[in-house]
């Protein structure tokens, strides 16, 4: 019962109510999840910029430090660009957001120009400590896959060298009443796999 406890200790009451942790972790971890419902409220840079101070502190092979993000917030004149790079559905939601980010990763190293294998790896961690601050300060953070990958490369000026790897929508959070009715029933915390399921001993078992 003292195991249980100190588990869901921490755990926000919307997060309790749909995750239970198997072990023992910071509340932080748990309580990150995806909300879409925003209030279409500007966000001032001092709210929001701390959400790239931590993703700059991601680890990172031979410390080149792969991430770039590309951002508008609601005053600035490229807004409707990047409102524009998203498909139909997420526009419905994300117009809200404070701030819109295009995630951008350079493949290869700085010291020698050679292809990077973990760019993508490291951009993602980078991305993890984004939205892990954002959980922190109580705002909404959400990654986006549904965009024009390629229009956001063209329209943004981003080099060949670097890829384009998602999106993501920042914001101040709103009643899930404010969603369109078919996302409304999703905005909660979803579950995940059981541990047993993504951690092998050895050997990769059970899939193919």
């Amino acid at each position: 019962m003292q195991e249980t406890a100190s588990k869901r200790d921490g755990l926000r009451d919307e997060v309790a109510e749909h995750r239970d942790p198997e072990h023992d972790v910071d509340p932080l971890f748990v309580n990150r999840w995806s909300p879409r419902a925003m209030t279409g409220d500007p966000l001032a840079e001092a709210e929001y910029l701390p959400l790239f101070e931590a993703a700059r502190w991601a680890p990172s092979a031979f410390n080149n430090q792969h991430w770039r993000f590309l951002y508008a917030d609601r005053e600035d004149e490229e807004w409707d660009t990047f409102v524009g790079l998203l498909n139909e559905m997420n526009q419905a939601w994300a117009t809200d957001a404070a701030v819109l980010v295009v995630i951008v990763s350079k493949t290869t190293f700085d010291h020698n120009d050679e292809p990077a294998p973990t760019h993508a790896f490291d951009t993602g961690a980078a991305w993890q400590n984004l939205a892990l601050e954002g959980t922190r300060r109580g705002l909404a953070v959400h990654p986006v896959a549904g965009f024009d990958y390629e229009r956001a490369a063209e329209e943004l000026d981003v080099p060949e060298a670097y890829e384009v790897q998602a999106m993501a929508a920042i914001g101040e959070r709103a009643p899930p009443k404010t969603l369109p009715d078919d996302l409304r029933e999703r905005e909660q915390p979803s579950d995940r796999k059981p541990l047993e399921e993504i951690v092998h001993r050895g050997g990769f078992d059970g899939e193919e």
